[in-house]
């Protein structure tokens, strides 16, 4: 049998793929969400607004997902991994017998030290938690977004479409540096500013005022008070992998596979749960859509005895309000950014990013048909 935990994105694919594949044995898939299989980036975005119905997000029709003839365990959690007995433990006190396992359990949102048992501080990374969230804002005044990475800034850009004070904070310099370092960084500050998002970066929460229960404000660690009626808490997540503490895997920054995602023999790993060397960005856990897709059919064929490295040139993406920044590659922190195409005064462009001599990553601002033309010169690791 073949035992797949988590039924997401990365799951999902793995259990199609092996279907694809001939095997015809019994699957298992182990997901802690009562929901069929459904897709996380427009909880950020249409969910969240209101322009689509929770319903839209599935990522197969209910006939498709029949068709896989796989047993599905929706509202179920794995509690453990024995990798010597190739055994599962569920939060029910059963266990299941595994063949092969495929562990795609993805991340959990980290929290501040204390706060979150207050009404209106929420974090975003459920349905659950984005129809929470879009309820509490149809009555909401002012909201404060902490942290301006992906989540945090589309999130913002959703709130100020819908007519709201929106604050947002992070103690980094800028929005997103982390993920485009300090020039687009700059740009994203502009767009957000643009909108009448008020950017504080550089400032750390020192904790909330809250009435009778529910979150009123939030404090800044120089005294300022920030009204609030919700705050979103969106300071990034941390690899799923409690549930895999002595299971003979080793866990560091996620689980650690090879480069075929083997963990442990009849053990893969997919989506952002893995972590795995890539031949030329070294060892890397990406948390993006597509690399789910991408991980979980790979991890899978490893799975029916492929040994093909899985070497994929990464892409990522974000829209905020008209924007669409599209990334292929990997933007490292000591990559030089250079527009190539495009002027940034007009809203739309295209650079690449360098490092080591040579092209690393590639970047598009509503440019969306010069995309795969930059994306060529990252595959071809092209002189810098």
């Amino acid at each position: 049998m073949i035992v797949v935990v988590g039924a997401g994105a990365a799951g999902l694919t793995a259990v199609e793929t092996v279907r694809r594949g001939g095997y015809d044995g019994p699957v298992t898939v182990v997901g802690d969400e009562p929901h069929p299989p459904y897709d996380r980036p427009p909880l950020s975005k249409q969910v969240l607004r209101g322009a689509w119905e929770p319903e839209r997000v599935a990522l197969r029709k209910p006939a498709a997902v029949d068709e896989l003839d796989a047993r599905w365990l929706s509202g179920t959690r794995a509690v453990g991994l024995d990798a010597a007995a190739r055994t599962i433990a569920l939060a029910d006190g059963s266990e299941l017998a595994y063949e092969g396992a495929v562990i795609a359990t993805g991340v959990t949102p980290r929290r501040l030290r204390d706060g979150h048992e207050l009404d209106g501080v929420h974090v975003l990374r459920s349905l659950d938690d984005s129809v929470a969230i879009r309820k509490r804002l149809v009555d909401a005044t002012s909201v404060v977004v902490v942290g301006a990475g992906f989540l945090g800034a589309e999130v913002a850009a959703v709130a100020r479409e819908l007519g709201l004070a929106v604050t947002m904070v992070d103690p980094l310099p800028g929005p997103m540096i982390r993920q485009f370092g300090a020039e687009l960084s700059g740009y994203l500050a502009d767009l957000h500013t643009g909108r009448g998002v008020d950017v504080r970066c550089g400032v750390g929460v020192a904790g909330f005022t809250e009435r009778d229960g529910a979150v009123a404000g939030v404090r800044l660690d120089g005294g300022e008070t920030l009204p609030a009626d919700v705050v979103l808490v969106a300071i990034g997540c941390v690899p799923a992998v409690d549930w895999l503490a002595g299971s003979g895997l080793t866990i560091g920054n996620g689980v650690e596979c090879d480069e075929y995602l083997l963990a442990a023999p009849g053990v893969v790993a997919a989506g952002d749960v893995a972590s795995w060397p890539h031949p030329d960005h070294g060892r890397l856990r990406i948390e993006h859509r597509m690399n789910a897709t991408e991980q979980g059919a790979a991890a899978a064929r490893t799975l029916l005895g492929e040994r093909t490295p899985f070497a994929p040139i990464p892409y990522f993406w974000t829209d905020q309000y008209d924007v669409k920044v599209q990334v292929h590659g990997v933007p490292t922190p000591d990559a030089e950014f250079r527009v190539v195409t495009g002027d940034p005064a007009d809203g739309r462009f295209g650079g690449l990013y360098g490092s080591g001599g040579r092209v690393t990553a590639s970047l598009t601002w509503n440019l969306p048909r010069e995309a795969l033309k930059l994306r060529k010169l990252v595959v071809d690791r092209a002189d810098w």
